[in-house]
């Protein structure tokens, strides 16, 4: 029986209540493991260059590089990381600006936890 590597995930989010929330919801599932949290977009750009998860989640809105512009980078760096949009705001004008950026994926904050 072959084992299927886990999802490696990255954590973007000024919050660190918010990063350690979703930490809490992600570590449940067995094939998920995160492997690197950022306050900024800056430091989450760092971490995706070196560690190149399978998954970004970043916020929208954080200090020094936005979650936007975060993802547009991680696209540049043809590293194969996926992003999802973490954020507040339902405007359509920002998820796609998301999804033109690279996003695979928006989440709303309000979301459940199936979702």
């Amino acid at each position: 029986m072959t084992q299927v590597s886990p999802i490696r995930v990255i954590l973007a989010d000024d919050h660190n209540l918010v990063r350690q929330g979703i930490r809490s919801l992600l570590d449940k599932a067995a094939d998920i493991e995160v492997v690197g949290e950022a306050s900024d977009g800056q430091e989450a750009l760092r971490l995706v260059a070196r560690l190149e998860p399978s998954v970004l989640v970043a916020d929208v809105a954080m200090p020094r590089m936005d979650g936007l512009q975060a993802v547009e980078r991680v696209r540049s760096l043809q590293c194969g990381t996926r992003t999802v949009v973490l954020s507040m705001y339902a405007d359509e004008t920002l998820v796609r600006q998301a999804l033109r950026n690279g996003a695979r994926g928006y989440l709303l904050k309000r979301s459940v936890t199936e979702e």
